[in-house]
């Protein structure tokens, strides 16, 4: 377990995101795209900073099969497959869930995308999961003045009442009931 503030950048520019917050005190960075989710988790849980953030999703793999279910390029069993995958993964503690997620720019992301990060997982804790546009420069402060202003809120439900009910989490009517 992590000793600071866990914050993962996902989206496009992840790695013009991490650099805007070079140098900044009191925050590790962690360039973790593509690393082996143990240890990632192995890293991020070292850091010694108040403030870690990297750009290493636990649930990328959930995510996309959640997505390709939707878009009709996968099956259910796909999907199962995966979240059994993280839920294992949680459990064992080689996978570390975020306090946060900043998505970069969420309204240019393709629907099916767009519905994962601001209704599927925005639903279980609406505000651990924020937007922030895109870095432009490299000494664009948007995500510097969003760590300075995360909310505090309810911690993420344990991913195992949520993650095995995605199936059912349909785009365009999550969090909305009959």
């Amino acid at each position: 377990m992590a000793n600071g503030t866990v914050v993962a950048i996902v989206g496009e520019q992840t790695d013009d995101a991490l650099a805007t917050l070079d140098g900044l005190a009191g925050v590790e960075i962690l360039a973790l795209q593509g690393t082996d989710p143990a240890l990632a988790t192995r890293r991020i849980a070292a850091a010694g900073t108040p403030w870690i953030v990297h750009d290493a999703d636990p649930l990328q793999h959930v995510a996309a099969a959640w997505v390709e279910l939707f878009e009709e390029r996968s099956t259910l069993g796909a999907l199962e497959v995966e979240v059994e995958t993280a839920l294992a993964q949680f459990e064992d503690g080689s996978a570390l869930m975020p306090d946060y997620y900043i998505v970069l720019d969420p309204q240019d992301a393709p629907g099916t995308w767009r519905h994962w990060w601001c209704g599927a997982l925005g639903h279980r804790a609406p505000q651990r999961v924020l937007a922030s546009p895109a870095p432009v420069t490299q000494r664009d402060a948007a995500i510097r003045r969003l760590l300075t202003t995360l909310p505090s809120s309810r911690p993420w439900p344990d991913p195992a009442s949520w993650l095995p009910h995605l199936a059912f989490e349909i785009p365009d009517r999550v969090g909305l009931r009959d």
